[in-house]
Parts: C-alpha cells; structure tokens; sequence
C-alpha cells in the first residue's frame, strides 16, 4: 500500500509540472526555437526520474540516475547542435540597421550636413517621405537640409523607412507624398495601375547592385552568366566556377524588396529558382514560409547595394565579388549601376 501511494504521488507531482513544461515548448516553438523543444521534453524526463529516486530513497543507484539523466540531456543535444549552429550563423537582413544613428537633427547623426544653408526650405505642409533602408541617410540629410528642426522618428515621422516594398505600398495608398527607392517592380506598377494611379519616377543618384560571399570562399570573381546560372539553379556546385566542392547556398530576398527587384532586373528572362525559405510561426498561430535570410555559411551568396554592405552594416565577414572582373568599387558605379529614384504620384 506504501508503494502505490508512493507511485500516485510522484504522478501527482509529475502531472503538476507538465503545465508549465507544456508552455515552455510552446513559447520556444512559436518564438521559432522549437528546435529546444527536446531539451524540455529531456528535462521533464529527468525531473520524474529524480523524483522516483528520492521518493523511493533509491540513493543506492543514484549514479545510475545521474547516467541516465545525462544520457536524456546528451540525446537531445544531438538534435539540438546542428539547429543551434544554423541559427547562430551571422546573418544579413534589410532590417539590421539601426536608423536612428541616421536620423535627422540628432545630435550624433550619421546623416550628412550642408556646409552652408539650402536655398529650399519647407516650414509648412511637410511632404511625408517614405522609403529604402539603404536610402534612408540620402533622405534623412535631405530634410536636415530642408525641413523644419524637430524630432523626426524613423519608423513614424514625416521622414520614415518602411523598406521599399511596404513604401510603395504607402505610395499608392497615398499615406505617403515621396519615397526614396529603387525602381518598381512589375508587381508595384500593376498595383499602382490597379489603384487608377501613375507613378512619376525621378533618378537622383547611382549604385551598385553587388554579390557577395563568405570572405573564407576562395571564389573572388564570377561573370554574369554564371551568377544566372547560379540563381537560375543550373550551377549548384563551387567547384563548376573555380571554388571548392561545396553546393552553393543562393540566397534571395523578399519579393518586392528592392533588391529582389534588382536581381530580377539582373537577370532579365532568366527564371530565377525558388528561394530558400524557413519556417515562422505568424501571429495568426499558423506556419507561413518566409524568405530565408541570408546565413553568412562558407557556401553561401547573397546580394545587396554597395552602400549598405560597407557602410551601414560593414560586415566584415563577407566579401563582394567581382562581376566580369570589374570590382565594385565607387568608380566603376559611374558607369556599372543601378538607378535610385525618388518616386511620387503623377
């Protein structure tokens, strides 16, 4: 009879816990760390092996829990490390860049100031800006220039930086007046054609649309068609193109980004093959498959705009490649470029 209530009893306790062991991997799986999920179902394990020796005072073999408990934490790890690396790889995303050192007015900002007063000034009825991340320091020193001294707030503000594709969006909608971007994609003029309306695009400036790859990769040079034959998923493999025998890790961005576009532009008929992609819990509870970001891995590329990789992010770790033995450098975009263009409604 002692033993039966001392068998209910850890199953009381075990029972009590198993609530908050539950929510523990249900706030690691929708956080998108469910891979931690084996190490809380190992724990929970341990938990009631541990109680079972203590209620029993079975401390003659408590060596023998001990090796089972490791062994539990051990197993789990072995699906955890491979997860856990991938998700430590350092990555480069449109939204690593902290815009507020950017910001206009800010004591310490990063954004350009005139060497002398502009002949334009807007004190009343502010356009509202909108636009690319990687234009934000070109807009942001424009209304230093030209808008009145306030608090502009990045993300929220007469001067803000929603990204291209949602700036656009903003555009159309006319919640915004101008946005500062490269130019749209067939998606965005059917969406602005759509809404009855035209876009008036204006180039201001030139860049770079570069590629660029973990500065490990031997591979320092590729021509255009092998870039479309990487992302077409005709070559997969370094070794087809000088490098080591790896298979190549084609990252891609958001459809509508800016720099999708450019891809897009870049490769002209050439199909481009479908992108990388992970799985993320939405806030709707449902699994949706989003873009994955570019994992900075010995075999991967990715792409971006020269500014952005070596000012605003200057991500040491990776290298831009130069494409038909012409390197990205700030004079060959004089004559190698991608337009940037300030957008509006006509």
């Amino acid at each position: 009879m002692k033993t039966f209530w001392g068998i209910l009893s850890v199953l009381f306790i075990w029972a009590l816990v198993f609530p908050l062991a539950g929510l523990a991997a249900f706030f690691l799986y929708v956080s998108n760390q469910g891979y931690f999920v084996p190490l809380v179902i190992a724990a929970y394990l341990s938990f009631g092996a541990i109680l079972v020796m203590v209620r029993f005072e079975l401390f003659t073999y408590k060596k023998y829990f001990w090796l089972g408990v490791a062994a539990l934490i051990a197993i789990s790890l072995v699906f955890n490390i491979p997860s856990i690396y991938e998700k430590t790889r350092p990555t480069i995303s449109d939204g690593q860049v902290n815009l507020t050192e950017y910001q206009p007015f800010e004591k310490r900002t990063k954004a350009v100031w005139m060497e002398k007063p502009a002949s334009l000034k807007i004190e009343d009825d502010l356009p509202i800006i909108d636009g690319a991340t990687a234009l934000y320091p070109i807009y942001a020193a424009f209304a230093q220039s030209v808008y009145p001294e306030k608090e502009y707030q990045p993300y929220d503000s007469e001067v803000m930086s929603n990204r291209t594709g949602a700036a656009y969006t903003n555009l159309i909608n006319g919640d915004v007046d101008i946005i500062f971007a490269l130019g749209p994609s067939s998606t965005q003029l059917n969406q602005a054609e759509s809404a009855g309306k035209e876009l008036k695009l204006t180039p201001i400036g030139k860049e770079a649309f570069v590629f660029f790859v973990n500065s490990k990769n031997p591979v320092k040079s590729l021509t255009e068609d092998e870039i479309k034959g990487i992302y077409a998923g005709k070559i997969t493999n370094w070794k087809d193109v000088g490098g080591k025998d790896e298979e190549i890790r084609a990252f891609q961005r958001p459809e509508n980004s800016g720099s999708q576009t450019a891809l897009q532009s870049f490769m002209g008929l050439t199909p481009i093959m479908k992108p990388p992609t992970e799985d993320v819990m939405s806030l709707m509870g449902t699994i949706i498959g989003e873009v994955s970001d570019y994992k900075n891995h010995k075999n991967a590329i990715g792409y971006t705009f020269r500014y952005y990789s070596t000012q605003m992010v200057e991500n040491n770790k990776i290298r831009l490649l130069s494409v038909n033995g012409v390197e990205p450098t700030v004079e060959t975009i004089r004559s190698v470029n991608i337009r940037l263009l300030v957008s509006s409604m006509q």
